[in-house]
């Protein structure tokens, strides 16, 4: 395992939208919560350091439920584009969220706030990914359901990594994160910033200025991992629903990773072991970020945050 780090002084926690909403639940308003006072739980030691810290979060399994409740209602209530769809889950997941990581605080006898700041990232409007969708969101489904849906709805469907087909959307690359500055001067006042969740409401913007949303979904690692470069944060903690990365995951000669240098990463990627359909857009933004000039990610299971920190478990990338 990797040694025993210092404890950082500044730190970007990236939580996984499938951590936060995992298969198997219905995603009533109560599992919902109940998800969010575990995720406060589990975070609670890290929360009560004395290290500034931004939290992003993913969306795919809610906004993509949020897309099946337009498709299946959409004869009597009007839809809401891709990008209001995410502005909605944003804010949705983000308030749990908030709430949650408080009220865990104030369990603890600790007055620290937490405050959620809804989040545009810019994208260009010529990315190739908006005529390649790559991105999954929402359920699972077997290959004659993401048939149908295909045929019925025009949804672009794919498989994912064993485990189903899912509705693909565009991922256009994050360019810029607006009001970083505000978010980073939140998190210097000392509170707990929760802000570009599900990867920030994607806009492209115009020669003057003006803003506009796209139909898109941009990937959460990947604007963790610019928001945490342009604020020069030196640490990225990517928490998921698995303990490590793995190499031949799923098979029989499955390898667990624990500590790895950005070109041995790099290598495995390029042979194909992280698909995209869920460890590789992590992988992606990983060597984004060291690249960029961070110095270590972390990828664990959210279950295990303090761990993790802490070098005791989850895989660790760092610079050769």
């Amino acid at each position: 395992m990797p040694e025993t780090p210092t404890i950082p002084d500044r730190l970007v926690i990236a939580i996984g939208g499938n951590a936060i909403h995992p298969e198997g639940i219905r995603g009533t308003s109560q599992e919902q919560v109940e998800l969010a006072a575990a995720t406060g739980k589990s975070l609670l030691p890290l929360l009560e350091l004395d290290t500034e810290l931004i939290i992003t979060h993913g969306n795919g399994p809610v906004v993509g439920k949020m897309l099946l409740r337009q498709a299946i209602a959409r004869q009597r209530v009007a839809p809401m584009s891709l990008d209001i769809c995410v502005a909605h889950s944003q804010g949705g997941i983000a308030y749990l969220l908030m709430q949650a990581l408080e009220n865990a605080l104030r369990a603890a006898g600790n007055p620290r706030h937490v405050v959620c700041l809804l989040t545009q990232v810019e994208v260009d409007g010529e990315d190739p990914a908006f005529t390649t969708p790559t991105k999954p969101i929402g359920h699972f489904y077997t290959e004659s359901e993401a048939r149908s849906l295909t045929e019925e709805l025009g949804w672009p469907m794919q498989e994912d990594s064993g485990r189903g087909w899912r509705h693909v959307v565009a991922s256009p690359q994050p360019r810029h994160v607006v009001d970083i500055s505000l978010i980073d001067a939140v998190a210097k006042r000392g509170a707990v910033v929760i802000a570009g969740g599900g990867g920030g409401i994607p806009v492209i913007r115009d020669p003057d200025g003006q803003r506009h949303g796209v139909d898109a979904v941009v990937d959460k690692d990947r604007t963790s991992a610019l928001l945490a470069n342009v604020l020069g944060v030196k640490d990225l903690m990517i928490l998921t629903a698995v303990p490590r990365v793995a190499i031949n995951f799923g098979k029989p000669d499955q390898i667990f990773l624990d500590k790895v240098t950005i070109s041995e990463i790099r290598r495995l990627h390029q042979q194909g072991h992280f698909p995209p359909g869920s460890m590789g857009p992590k992988i992606d933004a990983a060597i984004e970020f060291i690249n960029g000039g961070g110095r270590r990610v972390m990828i664990g299971d959210l279950r295990d945050a303090v761990s993790v920190l802490n070098g005791e478990a989850g895989t660790h990338i760092v610079a050769d």
